[in-house]
């Protein structure tokens, strides 16, 4: 049969009567709701994933079938749309550069200089400059612009289960039923692109629902503020939060 009817069936048959809503892809590797929560209605309500359904072989398989161009093409690193460009030449022609301190996180003692926090990320081991290592970003300020880093990333101290989330962004633009009156729910969580997915969280809300707790089944090592936190009910994406840092109030 035709294979854009075929595969676009797919996602029309799994449309809501009301609204629009999206649900993870079958191939937990290659989905990218994660990146994707935080459209707003009017924007997904025009949007269409036929290949949701499939995983990333049979996708292959399909484009050979058609002899596209692409189908024996690599797969794509890194942020695919930059091309040639490298992530931190794309970044700094958009945010500029700022130097300021990396500390090391036990000690406060300055090790060196980076060139804005917006180049590094939690987890971080790679292009810091520094000797004596490996050392790895465990913790970024962007009010004073700090980068702190640890020889001990894996630290058990390091790991939380529990983190504030903030900035919601819900995909059916409102948000579930009781949350507004502060009551907790029970989703899926990613705290990272990937397909690790922490089932059988608990967001505890404040009354008014624009912050909540959110507790996890398990520790996490590289909980990162300012990254999203992507929640789920029954393989459905709900929308995201951002993760705010410890001191927050």
């Amino acid at each position: 049969g035709d294979v854009s009817s075929e595969v676009g069936g797919v996602e029309e048959a799994e449309a809501p009567l009301e609204g629009a809503s999206m649900a993870a892809s079958a191939d937990a590797f290659k989905d990218q709701t994660y990146f994707l929560a935080n459209l707003r209605q009017e924007q997904l309500a025009r949007a269409l994933f036929p290949l949701a359904g499939l995983q990333k072989g049979e996708v292959r398989e399909l484009a050979q079938r058609l002899a596209l161009p692409t189908a024996g093409r690599k797969d794509s690193q890194g942020i695919c749309f930059l091309g040639k460009v490298k992530f931190n030449e794309f970044v700094a022609r958009h945010l500029g550069e700022t130097p300021g301190d990396i500390l090391e996180a036990e000690t406060g003692d300055k090790l060196g200089e980076h060139r804005g926090f917006w180049f590094h990320t939690v987890g971080q081991r790679q292009g810091l400059g520094l000797g004596n290592g490996p050392w790895y970003v465990v913790r970024k300020h962007p009010a004073s612009n700090t980068v702190y880093v640890s020889k001990d990333y894996y630290a058990a101290d390091k790991r939380r289960d529990r983190f504030e989330v903030a900035e919601f962004n819900w995909l059916a633009g409102a948000p579930p039923p009781g949350v507004a009156e502060g009551q907790a729910l029970h989703l899926a969580v990613k705290v990272r692109h990937g397909e690790q997915r922490y089932e059988g969280a608990e967001l505890r809300f404040q009354r008014g629902g624009a912050r909540a707790e959110c507790l996890l089944p398990e520790d996490d090592q590289g909980l990162a503020p300012g990254q999203y936190a992507v929640f789920y009910e029954e393989g459905v994406c709900l929308g995201c939060g951002v993760i705010q840092a410890e001191n927050d109030d």
